[in-house]
């Protein structure tokens, strides 16, 4: 009975916990959205696809994947120097978007999961915040 009881509690709690995973990620997403709008689009589009040569793309990108800690810290931080995204050089800079931790997370889960990228670590605002420069 005990192990029966046991196994229950095991089950509904990785049940529970892999909602509120989910949701927490989809609210995370909706704000990143938003913000990706406000601060991101502009260099690299609606679509993510960014522009050749000159801003590097976030849809199907190799380099958000593999880099997550270096995207995080662009993203935080701003960033300069050449980057290879696809496979392609990119050298540009990236100003400072002044956004706080919980933002810099909310973006990055909406990038790490839109067009074509497939991210299932959630982004947290402690982890950015562990983040130097």
């Amino acid at each position: 009975m005990k192990s029966a009881l046991l196994s229950l509690f095991v089950t509904l709690s990785v049940v529970f916990s892999s909602f509120s995973q989910t949701d927490a990620l989809k609210e995370s997403m909706e704000r990143g959205h938003e913000i990706y709008t406000d601060f991101c689009m502009s260099c690299h589009l609606p679509n993510g696809k960014g522009v050749e040569k000159v801003y590097p793309p976030l849809a199907n990108s190799d380099y958000l994947i593999k880099n997550r800690e270096a995207s995080i810290k662009g993203l935080k931080y701003g960033m300069q120097g050449e980057i290879t995204v696809n496979g392609k050089k990119y050298n540009s800079v990236m100003a400072p978007l002044g956004l706080s931790d919980d933002e810099v997370a909310d973006v990055m889960n909406y990038i790490s999961n839109s067009w074509g990228n497939k991210n299932n670590k959630l982004v947290t605002e402690a982890e950015v915040s562990k983040i130097k420069k």
